[in-house]
């Protein structure tokens, strides 16, 4: 007769709390991905049952992006101090509690701060999936496979998300892009709470609150201030005010950072050539292609007539391109040279934003969809690869972690900035018609500008970019 009371050897208990601890980041890794791009084909659906403007709609995305890339640094430093579990179930448990306030909002200001706060929790989620996974899988071929893995789910979260957002809008309804984080945020949480075991570096160094709040809310005002240009103008006070204002703010960010002990972003990290250009040219990337979902799923419902999972189901091959121009980057990348790539990446998502600049009231799904999606994206995945690992290859010994999450905040931030600029060209050019033509005119318009910002950004990396054998200099 088996005794059933018999615990389980010590090397099973182990692979079976490392394999937990890598599930438990995967699912954690996904929605945090998801949650950039699920809530896209639900932004008309969102602004029609809300009653919300066009400017407070492109904050839906900005809330969310703004908080995550202020806080993401903070979050990861959080973990490593108070431990990897705990941070990991405050993240994911902060997530559910906003998906959950999100998914019943019943006015536009409602949704934007939990919007917020889902943001908020990313940032302390996402670092410690991370830490997790890697504290719990002996370092070897174990850990590497773990880590494809968990970077090919988190690829799959984006990728998804059109698709996964525009079938609860249309069978379902918006408010089911964030209700449904709940069930999957809870079960995670108890099976995390239980399989789980707490880890620390023993790194007893205070976080830096005061220089995440500061870049955060800089980050906010200058983000509002040029959204606001749209209704009073670039001369009024209503502008000028959170303009310079949040200026303000980004520089005593600065001045925080080179006074403070343990900073939030160490200043030094930036003395490095590799570093500060790659993170400058992954900035303005992410300015461009961040804000081409916001125009592409508006274009394709307000414009086109498609329903949400018809838009969803229109930018699957874009989304499909960003995740095999990054797959095939590394390959590539041996053969052109880092800095190359990056620059052949860049202009093809030039020439994608260009091509999708000419698109039309009346537009064709191949040539004003779906060709130039592929090509935006294609391009910002080659680019994206080679930039991280040029200011990865930058950074001194013991600082590629930090460096790695620079990289991802520079991007993010881009992203929020770009998309406030490029919604106010959008408005500006429409003036208030909401008619197709106005609405394309608009569109086109943000496109041919971003695709302007990109031809910028070639010519910065072809000036500032090192070659990778010169990359510490």
């Amino acid at each position: 007769m088996v005794d059933v009371t018999t615990p389980a050897p010590p090397r099973e208990r182990a692979s079976t709390r490392a394999w937990a601890a890598v599930l438990a980041a995967c699912i954690g890794q996904f929605l945090v991905v998801l949650d950039v791009s699920v809530v896209n084909v639900a932004l008309p659906s969102m602004r029609s049952d809300l009653r919300m403007s066009s400017a407070g709609l492109q904050w839906v995305l900005n809330a969310y992006s703004i908080a995550f890339a202020g806080f993401m640094l903070l979050g990861g430093r959080a973990a490593d101090i108070y431990g990897r579990k705990r941070m990991f179930l405050i993240g994911l448990g902060l997530f559910t509690a906003a998906s959950l306030a999100g998914g019943l909002a019943q006015e536009g200001w409602q949704l934007l701060a939990a919007r917020a706060a889902q943001g908020l929790g990313a940032a302390v989620l996402a670092p410690a999936t991370l830490t997790l996974l890697t504290t719990a899988v002996p370092e070897g071929p174990a850990r590497t496979k773990a880590i494809g893995t968990w970077m090919a789910v988190g690829a799959g979260g984006g990728a998804a998300g059109g698709l996964i957002g525009g079938a609860l809008t249309d069978l379902l309804s918006w408010r089911w892009v964030l209700l449904v984080n709940v069930p999957i945020g809870v079960l995670v949480l108890a099976g995390a709470a239980v399989r789980l075991v707490e880890g620390r570096a023993g790194d007893r160094r205070r976080i830096d609150l005061l220089g995440a709040v500061l870049v955060t809310v800089g980050l906010a005002c200058v983000a509002y201030g040029i959204v606001h240009t749209e209704k009073s103008g670039w001369a009024a006070t209503a502008t000028l005010a959170p303009l310079l204002g949040g200026v303000a703010l980004l520089g005593v960010f600065v001045a925080v950072e080179a006074r403070t002990a343990e900073p939030l972003m160490p200043l030094r990290v930036l003395g490095a050539r590799a570093v500060t250009s790659a993170n400058a040219a992954m900035f303005v990337l992410g300015s461009a292609t961040f804000s081409m979902w916001y125009f592409m799923t508006v274009y394709a419902q307000a414009v086109l007539g498609y329903s949400p999972l018809e838009a969803g189901l229109a930018l699957m091959p874009t989304s499909l391109a960003i995740v095999l121009g990054s797959k095939c980057a590394p390959r590539v990348m041996a053969v052109t040279g880092t800095k190359n790539l990056a620059l052949i990446g860049t202009a093809i998502a030039a020439a994608g934003f260009g091509w999708q600049s000419t698109m039309g009231a009346d537009g064709s799904y191949l040539t004003s969809v779906c060709l130039p999606g592929i090509l935006m994206m294609a391009g910002a995945g080659l680019a994206s690869t080679p930039l991280a690992s040029l200011a990865i290859t930058g950074a001194a010994p013991g600082e590629a972690g930090l460096v790695s999450g620079l990289v991802n905040t520079s991007r993010t931030m881009g992203g929020a900035l770009g998309l406030a600029v490029l919604s106010t060209v959008a408005a500006a050019r429409t003036a208030g018609g909401t008619g197709p033509e106005e609405l394309t005119a608009g569109y086109a318009l943000a496109f041919r500008t971003a695709g302007t910002v990109l031809l910028g950004g070639l010519l910065l990396m072809v000036l500032w970019l090192p070659r990778a054998r010169s990359a510490r200099r």
